[in-house]
């Protein structure tokens, strides 16, 4: 697309927002096709590692900003050093009140990998089609980064003066192959980034598969993701000559025991919440078990039912599983070398020296060394409070009546990571619903609904104006 297509789309937003009221309940609805013309802008603009650029989509929305009318002083354009692809983009709207923390929009712009050949359409054209947007990222997260850019706009358009100052983050980096601008900007970049609370990718609305809201998610903790690694080695020798002392044996045989091993079922906030309001929702055996376990978490026959469920299980405890082998040098020699990558995904408030000891003690082989290799900064999860729940929970009812908002613990990471552990409260909240299959996030097809994005829309609007006016 072209500068100049760009420039009138900005224009068509202001032109298309300036009558809005500043409460989002007596606002009529604003015309949508502004706010589609900039996620088709977003996705059609690569971001992944392989062949697109971050600085590209920051470059373009800074622009599409300033068009609009978005002071160019409150515009803050990053590209790391020997990072050119790698751009992030913050915007400051500020509030009335400087000595009040600001809320932070915070969203990464990159997108995993997607290759034309094995896609049913074109992974970066933004298609719209039986009710729903395609297109690489549409999903996870540049609808939610709209939204973002799309509220600020429309707040410069109404001008609304919010209690607090209103940031947004775009950065690049969180699908782990850029340098990663969430780290990179709070190490850099604190005082611009900081907030009182951030909302942040991963908490989503649930349908079932008729399309029904089941609930919404809040997303107020996620595990650690820590990495081991288990080492087996011997003189090993000629293949001709077995030997009872094989590395490859004595690993196999540490990862059997490891695979029948697992971690205790604990409770923080996050997944507690969660259990607790799910069990009322789903009701029956399944709903009964949930309760049992919040009451009793060595329940063992409540956990035996909800271990069905894979996303149960990881919710309940910290999970370590094997996602690589490398073992032997020859075809006709013994393997003086065998190793296995070990991935945990770690309750926080758990250390590195407690799950290299559990490891250590599940393995049970003196041959068998376990060392941690990679980890993340433990860091314990943001409070969950009412002043925090309460207005999703207000502005949730008055989008979609009847919806539970669920505390939720992610079982993947997000920035949220890094910024919790430099102090900014940090939760995953989008009001995006999807469906049972995930949409094709990270995968093939990645799709959204339209409906829930157009909802989303409405909802997170009105939630950052909530938090922005909140007084204490």
């Amino acid at each position: 697309m072209s500068r100049s297509v760009l420039l009138r789309a900005a224009t068509l937003m202001v032109a298309m927002t300036s009558n809005l009221a500043a409460s989002v309940s007596h606002a009529a609805p604003p015309d949508e096709a502004s706010f589609r013309a900039l996620l088709k802008e977003m996705v059609e603009t690569d971001s992944s590692f392989d062949s697109g650029n971050c600085t590209a989509v920051t470059e373009k929305v800074a622009a599409q900003m300033k068009a609009a009318g978005f002071p160019e002083q409150n515009l803050h354009l990053f590209v790391p050093e020997g990072h050119p692809k790698a751009g992030a983009l913050v915007a400051v709207y500020p509030g009335r009140d400087p000595k009040l923390k600001a809320v932070l929009m915070l969203g990464h712009i990159d997108v995993v990998n997607a290759r034309r050949a094995d896609w049913t359409r074109d992974p970066y054209a933004f298609i719209e089609e039986d009710g729903y947007y395609y297109g690489r990222g549409v999903a996870d997260m540049k609808a939610q980064d709209a939204i973002w850019i799309d509220s600020l706009l429309r707040f410069q358009a109404e001008k609304y003066r919010p209690l607090r100052t209103v940031k947004m983050a775009l950065t690049c980096g969180e699908e782990g192959l850029y340098l990663n601008g969430a780290k990179w900007l709070v190490d850099n970049q604190k005082d611009l980034v900081d907030a009182g609370i951030a909302l942040n990718e991963g908490g989503y609305g649930e349908l079932d598969e008729k399309g029904n809201r089941v609930d919404q998610t809040f997303q107020a903790a996620q595990k650690v993701v820590m990495q081991f690694t288990l080492e087996a080695t011997n003189p090993g020798g000629h293949s001709s000559l077995p030997r009872p002392d094989n590395a490859i044996y004595s690993l196999a045989r540490a990862l059997d025991r490891l695979s029948r091993y697992d971690f205790p079922v604990q409770f923080i906030d996050a997944n507690r919440g969660y259990f607790t309001k799910m069990a009322k929702v789903v009701g029956g055996a399944e709903g009964a078990a949930m309760t049992a376990i919040v009451a009793n978490p060595q329940d063992k026959a409540a956990s035996d039912l909800l271990n069905t469920s894979p996303s149960y299980h990881s919710m309940l405890r910290t999970t370590c599983v094997a996602t690589l082998l490398s073992a032997g040098h020859a075809a006709n020699a013994l393997p003086q070398r065998a190793t296995a990558t070990i991935n945990c995904r770690v309750i926080p408030g758990v250390t590195t020296d407690e799950i290299l000891a559990t490891l250590t003690k599940v393995v049970d082989d003196p041959e068998v060394k376990v060392t941690a290799s990679r980890g993340y900064r433990p860091a314990n999860p943001a409070p969950v409070t009412d002043k925090v729940l309460g207005p999703a929970i207000k502005m949730s009812a008055q989008v979609w009546p009847g919806v539970p908002v669920v505390p939720h613990m992610a079982t993947g990471a997000t920035d949220a990571v890094t910024m919790n552990a430099a102090g900014i409260p940090t939760y995953g909240v989008s009001g995006l619903f999807r469906d049972p299959d995930g949409n094709g996030v990270h995968g093939l097809n990645e799709r959204i609904r339209v409906r829930s994005v157009m909802e989303g829309r409405k909802f997170l609007y009105g939630l950052v104006k909530a938090y922005a006016d909140q007084k204490d």
